[in-house]
């Protein structure tokens, strides 16, 4: 049953070329049809079914930068925003749809989501994987693209008063790319604070029943910003990954500060064009 429904999503959304796009994207299939990681390119397709028309006709998504995304290993390091991953679907769709060749882009989910019934499997099935260094370091050595946001709840749960003001970076990202010798694309992701602005994160509530934030929103469903999602120059970080903090706070300040012009750019060129903007 399942399986007929996801059928119809991706005959009805997907193109002959989004189709080919994800079977290109999918190189290392076992005899099981699953890559190494559990990714189903079926669940897959239906995912991305699902999220196409968002990108293309909802959020109108536009890219600059793109080609700056390497072959192999490469950590895609971004901004968060937004109270719900909107900002990270959209990245990944983006790696996929517009890139050329076509890639994978591996998220990092909360150790607990494996737990939840049929969540975990969907989320592997699409590429998903537990938050931890070791799967990050093993997606990295098999040359894959992994998506971070180092600012972490801070970042996604921020009030519109503080729209587009980076939050506190964690360091391990980098330690992360100096030890597989990884390049860091800094992301910057632009509409995605103004789609669902929250107005308070009601912190004494949220702590309460131990939730990162409790965002108040004058709307039920995302507005139709449009985003934009800009791709910086490859950082190459040729340093011992067992080196001083202060050393690894230095190199975390030059990505934060690549996202943060990325950031500037894109917010002069769009001005006050929420909905309509100008490009990225």
């Amino acid at each position: 049953m399942l399986g007929q429904i996801r059928q119809k999503l991706i005959e009805a959304y997907l193109s002959k070329e989004e189709k080919s796009r994800v079977e290109r994207a999918l190189k290392k299939l076992a005899s099981t049809g699953f890559d190494p990681w559990g990714v189903s390119p079926s669940t897959l397709m239906a995912s991305l079914a699902s999220t196409v028309w968002f990108y293309r006709r909802y959020f109108r998504v536009a890219t600059h930068g793109i080609q700056n995304v390497p072959p192999g290993r490469c950590l895609l390091i971004a901004n968060h925003s937004g109270q719900v991953p909107i900002d990270a679907m959209m990245i990944a769709t983006a790696v996929l749809l517009e890139l050329e060749p076509p890639r994978l882009v591996r998220g990092m989910v909360e150790r607990w989501a494996p737990s939840l019934p049929f969540i975990g499997t969907f989320f592997s099935r699409c590429g998903q994987i537990t938050g931890d260094m070791h799967n990050a370091k093993s997606l990295l050595e098999n040359d894959e693209c992994l998506m971070v946001f180092p600012e972490g709840v801070g970042g996604s749960g921020k009030t519109i008063f503080d729209r587009y003001e980076l939050q506190k970076f964690g360091t391990g990202f980098v330690r992360l790319a100096m030890e597989t010798k990884t390049p860091i694309v800094p992301v910057a992701v632009i509409g995605c604070e103004e789609m669902l602005p929250s107005l308070s994160k009601l912190s004494p509530l949220a702590k309460l029943i131990g939730a990162p934030y409790i965002p108040v929103v004058p709307t039920v469903l995302p507005l139709p910003t449009k985003i934009s999602i800009r791709f910086g120059e490859p950082i190459v970080f040729d340093a011992n990954p067992d080196e001083p903090d202060v050393e690894v706070y230095r190199k975390v300040e030059t990505v934060r500060t690549a996202i943060r012009t990325e950031l500037d750019t894109g917010l002069k060129l769009r001005g006050e064009r929420i909905f309509t903007g100008s490009g990225a």
